[in-house]
């Protein structure tokens, strides 16, 4: 206990003085600018990484968004009982189906090629698969690729079948 001041009634209780090695729970201004360069740094490797993997996923989103092309074209062949067909612009990285106003667009970045019956050719890169109402088909392929990797839509002239390969 110590005396503060001249008042023999004013007593306060101190702490006694912090002395070794213990510390305060807090960090240094030195430590958190040394986390925080860290971080800066770590934040400039991962960005260009992440952005060279979104061709990967926009290579499979192209491939499911024409698997499901293909299969809303057969649907339609087997419930309305008419032939449909699927139409896509090889140059365009486009594609449309029979009866469906919309034109959908595939990314830029991709390359396509299609294999398809001679008699489904509309031009020299653009062409169809087409599917009848008893659900066969041309038959068919669109290969999506993005540098090395690529992705096959494979569409089975018997049964019609949509797969992704």
């Amino acid at each position: 206990m110590w005396r503060v001041g001249n008042d023999p009634g004013a007593v306060f209780w101190r702490l006694p003085p912090v002395t070794g090695t213990a510390r305060s729970g807090g960090f240094t201004l030195f430590e958190l600018l040394l986390v925080l360069l860290l971080m800066g740094i770590l934040y400039g490797l991962a960005v260009p990484m992440l952005g060279a993997g979104s061709t990967g996923v926009d290579m499979k989103a192209a491939s499911r968004q024409l698997a499901a092309g293909l299969r809303k074209a057969r649907g339609i062949a087997v419930t309305e009982r008419r032939e449909a067909v699927l139409t896509l612009d090889v140059d365009g990285r486009t594609f449309s189906l029979t009866g469906d106003p919309k034109t959908y667009f595939l990314p830029k970045q991709l390359e396509l090629a299609l294999f398809t019956a001679q008699s489904e050719l509309v031009r020299e890169k653009t062409g169809g698969i087409r599917f009848f109402p008893d659900g066969t088909s041309t038959g068919g392929r669109v290969t999506v690729s993005a540098g090395e990797s690529k992705q096959q839509v494979d569409v089975d002239w018997v049964t019609g079948r949509v797969a992704i390969r």
